[in-house]
């Protein structure tokens, strides 16, 4: 089972976002049949049936277990992934590119560049799949507590230094056999509950 799947093809995004089958994938995370899945969910068998058939025909979910009772056979089913993500290449040419986006220093801009990673790195996550190969990428995750706006700019402006620094020191455009990679900075205020906070 992956820990993440990026979906990106639309009719497997409308099958998933059903509540229902949504609520089974979600259930999923370890093998269940059928009959226990209806119970667990107040769900009439045949209801529960049909939109499993439904997500195993979208590559959603696949067989685990098959286990026979006499003349009949019931199957375990599971979950492809422990969660998913809708690409914003599932919307098409609806779907968001940061390069129609005005304003670059708002807040819609990051969430289209954090959309286009979504896209190629789920994109390039499934070819290494297939390839048996495995995907490079390095992710840094962090807080920052700023004292000030004013603190806030500096980080800004040495964080862009040291970035532009190490991009010069390191791009070679001309190397055989070198590979372009994306790199992102992004940064954005943490959503709280605490209302003394702004």
């Amino acid at each position: 089972m992956l820990d993440v799947e990026v979906i990106d093809d639309p009719a497997a995004a409308v099958v998933a976002l059903d509540p229902v089958r949504a609520r089974l994938l979600a259930e999923l995370s370890e093998p269940a049949s059928a009959a226990a899945l209806a119970e667990r969910l107040v769900l009439a068998r045949q209801k529960v049936n049909y939109h499993l058939r439904t997500l195993e025909a979208h590559g959603l979910v696949r067989v685990a277990e098959e286990r026979r009772w006499g003349g009949l056979t019931e199957r375990l089913l599971v979950a492809t992934a422990a969660s998913y993500v809708v690409s914003p290449g599932a919307l098409g040419e609806a779907g968001t590119d940061p390069a129609r986006a005005a304003d670059r220093l708002s807040a819609r801009y990051l969430v289209a560049l954090a959309a286009r990673v979504v896209r190629e790195v789920g994109d390039l996550a499934r070819r290494a799949d297939r390839t048996g190969r495995r995907l490079s990428t390095l992710s840094i995750d962090t807080e920052v507590r700023f004292s000030s706006a004013a603190e806030r700019a500096a980080f800004a402006e040495d964080l862009t230094a040291a970035v532009t620094a190490l991009a010069s020191r390191y791009h070679d455009p001309s190397a055989p056999g070198g590979r372009t990679h994306r790199l992102l900075v992004a940064a954005h205020p943490l959503p709280h509950t605490d209302s003394k906070e702004t």
